[in-house]
């Protein structure tokens, strides 16, 4: 059965990063991905400004309202999709849930900057029985699998270290990229603080060595400001895998005989691709989303899981505030 879906925010994520891209090769927004899937029917959009949702309404031929309440009574959503500020995740979730009873909410990440609050929305889904996701999008993404099935196969050794490059903000970069490596590594057993380069509102950017449960990992932050840089480089006794280009690229080297001088090993120079989807990034959730609602396993990161990102990531921002 077709799942409505009414989209809350039509910012960057919500409506914008694909409008100006050819809609068959690029899927970055909600509002796109979840008009090309065929078990969802794009119902409406809230947002406080006339001009997005004008803009809503004219690419997606469905309405836009200013007022959430008004949008929730008239079109019963089974699913609501949070692609707000962080700021405000808490209050729209808990007005969503004052209105109906959703089978799913999807909310932008992190849940809150506040881990009491996110905990009271965690808790105020289980209490209603609805299903909260958080959007961290890259554990969507065909490559991303494929690296965790071999972790979990134990075709890499545990033990593993590496180096992962963030930019823009520990919490609201960072955390992609320390969710990512739970979802590979396992929860965060502990964590060394190198050095903190700035201080912001309700973020920070730090350099810190975390101890995963399978590997040990140096976040370093670069300068948003000058360019993004995400990337996570993992070293590994059997070789090397490197996702890069914010996650477009994922490559893996074996070890082999050193050609030149004997009784060395080498990386390969010849590496291997792993395919990956990064351009479809959004409809690779909105995927994972319709295995879910149509009651198949799927590798959507729940409330729970991005609850324990976010009390990892804020004990190691607390060490600082402590400090």
């Amino acid at each position: 059965m077709v799942k409505g879906v009414v989209i809350v925010g039509l910012g960057n994520i919500g409506l914008k990063y694909d409008l100006h891209l050819d809609q068959g090769k690029h899927v970055y927004s909600h509002a796109r991905a979840f008009s090309q899937h065929k078990d969802f029917n794009l119902l409406a959009a809230v947002d406080d400004n006339l001009s997005r949702r004008d803009i809503f309404t004219h690419v997606y031929k469905s309405p836009a309202y200013s007022d959430l309440s008004e949008a929730l009574k008239r079109h019963k959503p089974d699913v609501v999709v949070i692609a707000t500020t962080t700021q405000t995740h808490a209050e729209i979730l808990f007005n969503i849930l004052e209105e109906v009873n959703p089978m799913v909410i999807l909310c932008e990440k992190p849940l809150s900057y506040d881990l009491s609050e996110a905990q009271e929305m965690v808790e105020m889904c289980e209490r209603k029985k609805v299903s909260l996701y958080v959007n961290f999008m890259r554990r969507s993404d065909t490559g991303v699998v494929k690296i965790k099935n071999l972790i979990d196969s134990k075709t890499f050794e545990v033990g593993i270290k590496g180096v992962t490059w963030y930019s823009k903000g520990f919490i609201h970069n960072g955390s992609h990229f320390f969710n990512l490596l739970e979802y590979w590594l396992g929860p965060m057993k502990g964590f060394n603080l190198l050095s903190i380069d700035r201080i912001l509102d309700d973020d920070c950017e730090l350099d810190v060595e975390v101890e995963f449960e399978n590997g040990k990992i140096i976040f370093l932050a670069a300068w948003e400001e000058s360019f993004s840089h995400y990337s996570i480089e993992l070293l590994l006794p059997s070789g090397r895998i490197r996702y890069d280009d914010r996650g477009a690229t994922i490559q893996v080297q074996n070890v082999i005989s050193d050609p030149i001088f004997k009784g060395y090993r080498i990386l390969n120079p010849g590496s291997k691709n792993i395919e990956t989807d990064m351009r479809h990034s959004q409809l690779n959730v909105v995927k994972q989303l319709a295995l879910f609602v149509n009651g198949k396993p799927s590798h959507l990161c729940s409330g729970k899981a991005a609850l324990t990102t976010l009390a990892s990531m804020l004990l190691i921002i607390d060490e600082i505030k402590n400090g």
